[in-house]
């Protein structure tokens, strides 16, 4: 498919915990959508398509693309948003995430939660009767993903086939960048020093999709090899949150893994830089790169609110 395609799909009341569970169908239409909405927004027009609608916003992470983007998208289509601080709600104080899911479904239409252990999102979605949006997990980044896609296809015009190259850590950005890749048939290829690779269980299940899509998945150690020919290549921070400790350790496992100007003449003339932000400069990535004329991440960064505007208004339509 060298387009994308208005697609019929439904899924309202869906939740979006990881990509794994959502079809190329409904990516794309995601995608399509958040095209649409970034264009009316341009032209100035009006949407109040969630006008009563309330989305609550739990963060036990620290955040500000998320947050400002969740927020901002939400009051744009008319609807509200609530920031809730994980420590501030009685689940910060022992109260069960069962017990948080049933209360919060009498209250509010959908869920966005920020957090670390995936487990507990997985929970709200099961015990709550609304949909729940993974805004982060240590395992998943499932929005940044689909932000990832879009930034992608308006710049190229096509997803089935292109070459993305990862370099850094294979953590939850690399799992749901990997898996998006995956359903939408673009080439993954991720370099990561021994010890860093992405979990071995989620690229089993990437690959089983990228088969199906004719893609292909590579892991390998050299950078170069990776971004070999690449039509985008990304990077994230060497140390995310709550790897603090292994700042040092990582430093000087991650210094062969820097995205400078050497590394990117291996990609296509054209290459795209992609990161998800913060970007911290001289360390995964040089100024002269996120800084230079092949660089998206501010066009990347603003594609976050319309795709999430995109997914609130197909899930909660």
């Amino acid at each position: 498919m060298n387009s994308l395609q208005a697609n019929e799909v439904n899924v309202k009341g869906k939740s979006l915990l990881t990509l794994l569970d959502w079809s190329k169908e409904e990516i794309e239409a995601v995608l399509q959508k958040g095209i649409e909405l970034k264009k009316e927004r341009k032209e100035g027009k009006l949407n109040t398509s969630l006008n009563g609608q309330t989305l609550g916003l739990i963060f036990e992470k620290s955040s500000t693309r998320t947050r400002v983007s969740f927020e901002a998208g939400m009051m744009q289509l008319g609807g509200n948003a609530l920031y809730l601080n994980g420590q501030d709600l009685q689940i910060g104080r022992g109260e069960s995430i069962h017990d948080t899911a049933k209360v919060l479904s009498e209250f509010i239409d959908a869920i966005m939660i920020r957090t670390f252990e995936h487990s507990k999102v997985e929970e709200l979605a099961k015990y709550g009767s609304i949909p729940v949006i993974n805004g982060l997990t240590d395992e998943f980044h499932p929005c940044q993903a689909l932000a990832d896609l879009m930034t992608i296809y308006e710049e190229k015009g096509t997803l089935k086939g292109l070459k993305v190259a990862y370099i850094g850590d294979g953590n939850n950005v690399a799992h749901s960048l990997m898996i998006a890749c995956a359903k939408v048939g673009a080439h993954f290829s991720i370099a990561c020093p021994k010890g860093y690779e992405p979990k071995e269980w989620i690229v089993n299940e990437a690959r089983k999709v990228a088969e199906q899509q004719d893609a292909n998945i590579t892991i390998v150690e050299n950078p170069i090899e990776a971004v070999q020919d690449s039509d985008a290549i990304y990077t994230d921070v060497w140390t995310s949150m709550g790897q603090e400790a292994e700042n040092g350790i990582r430093l000087k496992a991650f210094s062969n893994y820097q995205v400078n100007d050497e590394l990117v003449k291996h990609a296509k003339d054209d290459y795209l830089f992609l990161h998800c932000l913060p970007a911290h400069r001289e360390e995964e990535v040089t100024a002269s790169v996120i800084d230079g004329e092949n660089s998206y991440v501010f066009q990347q960064a603003g594609n976050r609110m319309h795709v999430q505007k995109a997914l609130l208004q197909l899930i909660l339509g």
